[in-house]
């Protein structure tokens, strides 16, 4: 017995990082899952696993979110991952920064949650995780300005939905990490004028000694979208190391 048997299970941004570890890990508790991204290819590498199935989705599209909800009919839990890291101070954000910023953060949440969110209504149960982040409204974070603001803004849209439809069944959370130790970030770190330097002050600002694997954020996000976690609902889950402290 898994502990997701018998749910259905949509996520975005599944082709790497936490958000293939959170597919594979819900699939291995027995879940159905939905797994997209606008990454074919990496996408694909996902199908060898046994109750993953994938749709390409680029989650800033409404017509594509409406059609992929015409397709599938029912989910009981909807992930919403897809995301965006700016780096820089507000003097360094530029105009067309902040709306590609503010549109993959949070609008394709609103998005996704407007299109889906009626069909939960409708079974008078479901389950939305939203990916937040540590640097947001619950700690300032040099050089994140937009995506902090972003995640902050995350937080908002989960605590709202949450109040909005608890009577109907409905529960809403969101997950906070630190630091995690993903493709993306390595990229990034890379993308830095020092990137060895880039590396040690990542390291550095973790009480920990390292950073989070995916796979440590994907255990959070099996507990949320199961029973077990049934009471929980307008949560932000902080999962940082102690980054916050």
């Amino acid at each position: 017995m898994g502990r997701l048997d018998g749910k259905v299970i949509l996520l975005s941004a599944a082709a790497q990082g936490i958000g293939r570890a959170t597919a594979i890990a819900f699939a291995k508790e027995g879940a159905k899952v939905i797994a997209t991204d606008i990454n074919k290819p990496k996408l694909q590498e996902l199908e060898k696993y046994p109750g993953i199935q994938i749709r390409v989705l680029d989650v800033t599209q409404r017509e594509q979110i409406e059609n992929l909800a015409k397709e599938i009919g029912r989910i009981d839990v909807l992930c919403n991952i897809a995301g965006f890291v700016h780096h820089g101070t507000i003097l360094e954000c530029e105009e067309q920064d902040w709306n590609f910023t503010m549109n993959l953060n949070v609008r394709s949440m609103y998005l996704m949650i407007k299109t889906f969110l009626p069909m939960m209504i409708k079974q008078k149960s479901g389950n939305i995780i939203n990916m937040s982040s540590v640097a947001s409204s619950i700690k300032g974070v040099v050089n994140r300005f937009v995506y902090s603001t972003s995640k902050a803004a995350v937080i908002g849209l989960t605590k709202s939905v949450a109040a909005d439809f608890i009577e109907q069944g409905i529960r809403c959370n969101c997950v906070c990490p630190g630091t995690v130790d993903t493709p993306s970030l390595q990229e990034r770190i890379q993308a830095q004028p020092n990137p060895e330097q880039a590396l040690k002050d990542f390291l550095a600002r973790q009480k920990t000694g390292r950073m989070a694997t995916a796979e440590e954020v994907a255990h959070l996000f099996v507990y949320l979208a199961s029973d077990e976690s049934a009471y929980m609902t307008g949560n932000e889950l902080i999962i940082d190391g102690g980054w916050s402290l």
